[in-house]
């Protein structure tokens, strides 16, 4: 295979990339990805000495890295709001991502978050990026029933963000007693310790 059409299928390569980047529901994946794809493409574009589209990529670059700073702080604007799990917008975000919020919690739905007597939400602005459903069975802890980020937010700061806030509402101690194989691994990401009951998250030693 010759220098030119290996030059070729690197530029093909980072095309590919930014077009994958587009199909991901992740904001922090997508960015990645464009990230790496524009990097190639960029690199390509200088090697055929196309400056402009060289330029126009190491701007997307650095675009990308600046929003990806921005997706790894705790303290971006985020707003934790005290609701219901009978909620409109909790009860929207229940319907709509039914069946991935099933994924990780089987046994959720309208009428699980309706009997809940403990409902946070996170906001990005004025935009939903995740909850926690829950009972609070005494003073200072919460019971958890599901905790989701939506599939945009993943792999940001949301459980950062809400672990770190929920002392401010009185709240210091976590417990997940429901069978979730696929979100233990988040669990145990977060720092929750796994007890004979399920898993435990103590925030006051987490602030």
């Amino acid at each position: 295979m010759d220098t030119k059409t290996l030059v070729e299928l690197f530029g093909y390569l980072g095309s590919a990339l930014v077009v994958i980047s587009m199909l991901l529901t992740s904001v922090k994946k997508l960015r990645i990805v464009n990230t790496t794809g524009s990097v190639i493409f960029a690199i390509y574009a200088l090697i055929i000495h196309s400056y402009p589209t060289a330029l126009m990529n190491f701007c997307l670059v650095t675009i990308n890295i600046y929003q990806l700073i921005k997706l790894s702080r705790t303290d971006r604007n985020y707003r934790l709001l005290e609701t219901q799990g009978s909620g409109p917008v909790i009860s929207y975000i229940l319907d709509y991502y039914d069946k991935d919020i099933r994924h990780f919690f089987p046994e959720m739905d309208k009428g699980v978050a309706e009997e809940c007597n403990a409902a946070y939400l996170v906001l990005i602005d004025v935009t939903p990026a995740g909850f926690l459903i829950g009972n609070r069975i005494d003073a200072d802890t919460i019971d958890i029933k599901a905790d989701y980020t939506l599939p945009a937010y993943r792999d940001c700061s949301v459980g950062k963000f809400l672990y770190r806030r929920l002392p401010e509402k009185g709240i210091h101690r976590l417990l997940f007693r429901v069978s979730s194989v696929d979100h233990e691994p988040y669990m145990e990401k977060m720092g929750f310790t796994r007890t004979q009951q399920g898993y435990e998250k103590n925030l006051q030693e987490a602030r």
